[in-house]
């Protein structure tokens, strides 16, 4: 540690001695048009109709002033469908889709083993305080911490911290100093070896605090009278109150989405900025962070409005709570603050036949199965569908080599028979989506998915419909709905504007690397904001 503050003392000297040299020749603006310190909060679940809505809960530190003060884009989504948090955080790093990057969801079937993984799966590296073994190995292309790493040779620092395994490294990217997250199992902050040694401040606060010794105490309820007194959500029944405590063997998994983690990651964000050098020289620092914003134990809104309300004015304390610490620590002007969403975390459950609103019930067990059947009466016994996931079949190539079947008239047959079933809205083939003319509905499945992670099938099943797994036993309501969600860039070099103008999240990483001087992610081809 003591090596660490002495060369980040001498590395403050020379670039300050550079500056001054430079603003002999150059406007001092050179020096201060570069930010100390970008910090990226990714917010899952985060939503402009919930926080607009809440608006009346928020002090003047938080949402009120990057609104005020700052740049928002009030109509941002994301350029493919179906974006949950880890496809959502890869799309803000990389400025690209799943397509490219890689990451098509928090998990996926693995072709070769024909088992579920997650997305930062991987077995070669250990855990730090957990017995998790994780990677960003899946991350096809650079992030923008990356190509921040790339630009400064190495001497940035780039720290991410989030609730969950996957949020946090796909935050941090390939060359991070560290990315921390939640055990579920022990409650601790822990890491991986993949970025080297565990920091010692990391480790000084996860032994001081013991989130694991708190959790089992602590109890959510409203942080305000307010927020009991205020009543959005019209069947909301709960008269403005609710306590919620965290145990057995559900309570991290609890605990992590309810409104109390996010106080936990801002305040290890604020021990990150005090007992680091982040943001106290002009080479640029990143830190990433993710807060959830999401229903409670993963329902839907509807299921607990009040606790909704309650989050989103915490999640405006914790803004608030964190730009006086960086006007304070970083200084005013010379760092950049953006927040927006890191995917939908919210889950349709809604009960439509009770409505008389067309619904039903689709298996893709089913499906797989009377697929698998027709084929075998056009081409001889097989197992032609070799497995399933999620809306997605996956043929099993080496039956089609080996009775030479012509790959795309196989895959057409498929698609005119799924299209016969009920609750079918659409099929895609891959091959036939890589022809998807931009700005066509197909052109958005395609985004979310990739060659070697996904399916060779995909069943665009009808809204509304619950589609089923019978043998995982998951089942899930089908809701293909518009979600909006903010987009506030805030501090160095940013001016004040309101944006109606509808823009998707991908172009974040260019502008925040024009903001930064160096170069966008080595995939992204998407102009900046």
């Amino acid at each position: 540690m003591t090596k660490f503050v002495r060369n980040s003392v001498v590395r403050r000297r020379v670039v300050s001695y550079a500056a001054v040299l430079l603003s002999a020749v150059y406007p001092v603006a050179f020096v201060a048009a570069t930010p100390r310190l970008v910090v990226s909060v990714a917010i899952e679940g985060f939503q402009t109709d919930y926080m607009e809505a809440f608006a009346p809960l928020y002090g003047s530190g938080g949402f009120e002033l990057l609104s005020d003060k700052g740049c928002v884009y009030t109509n941002v989504s994301f350029p493919f469908r179906g974006a949950d948090r880890s496809s959502g955080m890869a799309c803000l790093m990389t400025g690209t889709t799943p397509r490219v990057n890689g990451v098509v969801g928090c998990k996926w079937l693995n072709r070769e083993t024909l088992l579920v993984q997650s997305s930062v799966d991987d077995a070669s590296y250990t855990g730090w305080l957990t017995s998790q073994r994780c990677s960003p190995a899946a991350l096809n292309v650079s992030t923008l911490a990356d190509e921040l790493k790339i630009a400064t040779a190495g001497r940035a620092r780039v720290v991410s911290i989030a609730p969950d395994a996957d949020a946090a490294i796909i935050g941090a990217g390939h060359a991070a100093d560290v990315a921390l997250w939640i055990d579920d199992a022990g409650g601790r902050w822990c890491g991986t070896s993949y970025y080297g040694e565990f920091p010692a401040w990391a480790l000084r606060y996860d032994e001081g605090e013991r989130l694991a010794d708190r959790v089992g105490s602590m109890t959510w309820s409203p942080v305000s009278p307010v927020v009991s007194s205020f009543d959005y959500f019209i069947s909301a029944d709960d008269g403005g109150r609710f306590t919620h405590k965290f145990s057995g063997r559900e309570k991290m998994s609890d605990f992590k989405t309810s409104a109390l983690v996010n106080d936990e990651v801002t305040n290890l964000a604020k021990w990150c900025l005090t007992h680091t050098d982040m943001g106290d020289d002009n080479v640029t620092d990143f830190l990433a962070l993710t807060y959830y914003a999401g229903g409670f134990r993963g329902q839907s809104a509807g299921d607990f409005p009040t606790e909704l309300q309650d989050t989103y004015m915490r999640l405006d304390m914790s803004l608030a709570g964190l730009v006086e610490l960086l006007d304070r620590h970083v200084g005013v002007g010379k760092y950049v603050l953006t927040v927006t969403s890191a995917g939908c975390a919210e889950t349709s459950q809604a009960d439509y036949a009770k409505y008389g609103v067309l619904t039903g019930r689709f298996s893709i067990t089913r499906a797989a199965s009377l697929l698998n059947m027709y084929l075998m009466a056009l081409y001889g016994s097989g197992q032609y569908v070799e497995a399933k996931y999620g809306s997605q079949l996956f043929l099993a190539d080496k039956i089609l080599e080996s009775k030479h079947i012509a790959r795309a008239e196989l895959l057409e047959q498929a698609e005119s028979f799924l299209l016969q079933m009920s609750g079918v809205k659409d099929v895609y083939t891959y091959e036939g989506l890589v022809h998807a003319p931009v700005g066509d509905e197909s052109h958005m499945v395609r985004g979310g998915l990739h060659a070697s992670r996904s399916g060779d099938i995909y069943i665009d099943v009808v809204p509304g419909w619950t589609l089923v797994d019978d043998d995982r036993g998951v089942e899930q309501t089908v809701s293909h709905q518009y979600t909006l969600f903010p987009l506030f860039v805030y501090g160095c070099g940013v001016e004040h504007d309101v944006v109606k103008t509808p823009v998707t999240v991908d172009r974040l990483a260019p502008t925040l690397a024009r903001l930064m001087h160096i170069r966008a992610p080595n995939a992204c081809y998407v102009a900046p904001l």
